[in-house]
């Protein structure tokens, strides 16, 4: 397949996806798309096209790579309509971090939206450096590759379309071996075959191609778990943790790998960061339980700032 080749499906604008489903299909807690509404990057609703699940990922691997707020990156995207006359700035142009700020690569050029500063992009997009189209620039190529990332996506839903989906990855990666989406994407269908040596493998890789990509260190560290490698589980999952100090999942597993390890005092900081960042639910249950065996075990008390005892969550 020739890999600038337009490939979005015709059909993509009568599909509709669940929130359900874009929660299961993406990975998002409910509380994040609640943000992302607020902020005003997407539209409320119950329903969600193709297009729109393709943004939720792109706004979920972006909050991943770059720590920003929703609210921070609604202001770059407002200002990247303006200056570039661009409907969805998110699906049509590059983003990367520039310093405190949201910066959009376009037209072979990196543009500060806010500030309007335009400089030469000579980082060129790991995922383009070897595409080779005639006439086309930068920002074609990225909503290329994009389509393409998109279509597999969406064969990943089907079990029948999986191989399909394996191999629109993999022509991806012969274009753009260091394109850290797909690499975590194809790593976790080789992780879900139980085929653990290929997924570790992906997401070593997507952790070297974006060594600021929070979720690649958390699958990495899902897949090291299961390889019985458990020092190295919880190096990647406090990686994960580092860069994006507001990763509930990450401080559950991390939790949960001290506890193997019989360090449960390390534990237990993180089994209270994840019932504050995500104090409802069954999850939330469990580490509230598990925090309350290890204050008992343990003889502690939870200390406020203030030198106040407090109660344990309940």
């Amino acid at each position: 397949m020739d890999p600038c080749m337009t490939v979005a499906n015709r059909d993509t604008d009568v599909t509709r996806y669940s929130r359900q489903d874009v929660l299961r299909i993406l990975h998002l807690h409910a509380r994040q798309i609640t943000a992302w509404e607020r902020a005003g990057l997407i539209s409320p609703t119950e329903q969600y096209s193709f297009e729109e699940l393709g943004q939720l990922r792109t706004l979920r691997d972006l909050q991943a790579r770059t720590r920003f707020s929703a609210r921070s990156i609604r202001a770059s995207v407002d200002a990247m309509q303006r200056v570039a006359g661009m409907r969805n700035p998110l699906m049509e142009a590059s983003a990367v971090r520039k310093g405190s700020r949201l910066a959009f690569r376009h037209g072979g050029a990196l543009v500060d939206p806010l500030s309007q500063q335009l400089a030469f992009d000579f980082e060129v997009p790991s995922g383009l450096r070897v595409m080779r189209c005639q006439g086309s620039n930068l920002a074609q190529k990225a909503i290329n590759v994009q389509e393409l990332f998109l279509q597999a996506v969406r064969m990943e839903e089907d079990p029948a379309t999986v191989p399909r989906a394996i191999e629109i990855y993999e022509t991806i990666l012969s274009v753009g071996p260091q394109h850290a989406p797909t690499l975590i994407n194809l790593g976790t269908i080789h992780y879900n075959m139980r085929q653990y040596e290929k997924a570790e493998e992906l997401y070593r890789r997507a952790t070297k191609a974006d060594p600021e990509y929070a979720l690649a260190f958390f699958d990495l560290g899902n897949v090291l778990d299961e390889l019985q490698q458990l020092s190295q589980a919880t190096e990647a999952y406090q990686k994960a943790v580092s860069l994006v100090p507001q990763y509930a999942d990450a401080h559950y597993n991390l939790a949960l790998a001290y506890e193997r390890q019989g360090q449960r005092r390390r534990a237990l900081r993180h089994w209270l960061t994840y019932v504050r960042l995500d104090p409802v639910g069954p999850w939330a249950n469990h580490a509230k339980d598990q925090a309350r065996k290890i204050l008992k075990t343990e003889k502690l008390s939870i200390v406020s700032r203030r030198g106040r005892l407090v109660k344990a969550a309940g």
